[in-house]
């Protein structure tokens, strides 16, 4: 069944600068300038595998908005956004907190960024979509109250949320986070409001390297309602299908939200530079099949996914192929050309020091109320 899926882009995305880096560091002497981890060429390859394919022409075009200061306050905290407008100022732009540059006219297009997930919510429950992605960048899931970190200036999702809930009247949202890195921003930013299910699903203390275990639960009236799976580095689609179907959904439908939000980083995938896990795009294909789903049975089907982490650029635009054509039920001509390569590395299936995290993890399922 084919179904109205949203898009949000916007080119101006592409222009956010994160300067001459070498990966996530600063270049300068002893390290030779290149290029930071967090550019514009999966995003880009992504759309233009879409337009290739012939989908992009069948979904639904969601144009977005800048998040107003009214929005982005409910997220972070006036001194945060004060600083990052008077740096976005600055004729070199300046730096959000760990890891986060930014050029010229940064907070600007950052808001436009939240302003996108925004709209995607929006059009969800306006009907104008079923489901939506925001393809959007700067990124926003490592963000937290009063800081930037990992490349997010703005909690994009977050802020998406708290206008779903504060603006749109919803009771209670679920994240499913499935960026390799740890969704910290979104933990922090829910952290003692009960009226958010936070999970996380990533490789274990990869990054934040001071973030995301088991044990962080959420906190005051939130307590219970974040749930972190550290997944062992070399983890594959088994792993990962397992947390979902044991971990996750059980979760979800403890919990019974309105909406569902997955910030979808898409560096958990085979040869990423900053991950070291082993999915392929029929298991993202998989994972979105079991969102949608999900979303289906418990809220209308209301699900919103927006964009986070991937670095590799040749293979990154086939996850989100598949991704999109399991959220609008149009399978396209475009096939992986990867997966022979990455469907056969040993250890894809569901290892035994896996499975013992897994089972851990089914514990916090528990003491959902």
């Amino acid at each position: 069944m084919t179904r109205k899926t949203g898009l949000v882009w916007h080119e101006i995305y592409m222009w956010h600068d994160t300067g001459t880096h070498a990966g996530v560091l600063p270049a300068g002497n002893p390290i030779q300038p290149g290029t930071h981890a967090e550019n514009p060429e999966t995003k880009r390859r992504f759309k233009n595998l879409l337009e290739v394919s012939g989908l992009y022409d069948q979904l639904v075009r969601i144009d977005p908005k800048p998040a107003t200061d009214e929005q982005i306050l409910r997220a972070h905290t006036p001194a945060y956004i004060n600083r990052l407008k008077e740096e976005s100022a600055l004729p070199k732009g300046g730096d959000a907190g760990m890891l986060t540059p930014f050029g010229p006219g940064g907070f600007e297009i950052a808001a436009l960024s939240a302003g996108g997930v925004i709209a995607a919510v929006d059009a969800v429950l306006d009907g104008k979509a079923d489901n939506a992605y925001a393809l959007v960048r700067p990124p926003g899931h490592h963000a937290e109250p009063d800081m930037g970190k990992g490349f997010c200036l703005l909690a994009n999702a977050a802020i998406a949320g708290l206008h779903a809930l504060e603006a749109r009247g919803l009771k209670r949202i679920a994240y499913v986070d499935w960026d390799v890195h740890h969704g910290n921003g979104t933990e922090r930013v829910f952290w003692e409001d009960p009226r958010a299910l936070t999970i996380s699903v990533h490789q274990d203390r990869n990054f934040p390297p001071d973030t995301g275990d088991m044990t962080d639960t959420g906190g005051g009236e939130g307590e219970d309602y974040n749930i972190n799976i550290p997944l062992p580095a070399g983890s594959g689609v088994g792993a990962y299908e397992a947390v979902f179907d044991r971990v996750i959904i059980p979760a979800l439908r403890a919990f019974k939200p309105d909406m569902i939000f997955v910030p979808s980083g898409f560096d958990a995938g085979a040869h990423d530079p900053l991950g070291r896990m082993m999915m392929h795009s029929e298991g993202y294909r998989s994972l979105t099949h079991k969102m949608r789903t999900i979303a289906e049975e418990l809220c209308g089907g209301r699900l919103v996914m927006s964009h986070e982490g991937g670095y590799n650029a040749p293979t990154v635009p086939f996850y989100g192929l598949a991704v999109m054509e399991e959220l609008s039920g149009i399978k396209t001509a475009v096939d992986d050309p990867f997966m022979p390569l990455f469907e056969g590395m040993g250890g894809q299936t569901l290892q035994p020091h896996q499975e013992a995290v897994i089972t851990e993890a089914c514990k916090l399922v528990e003491r959902l109320k």
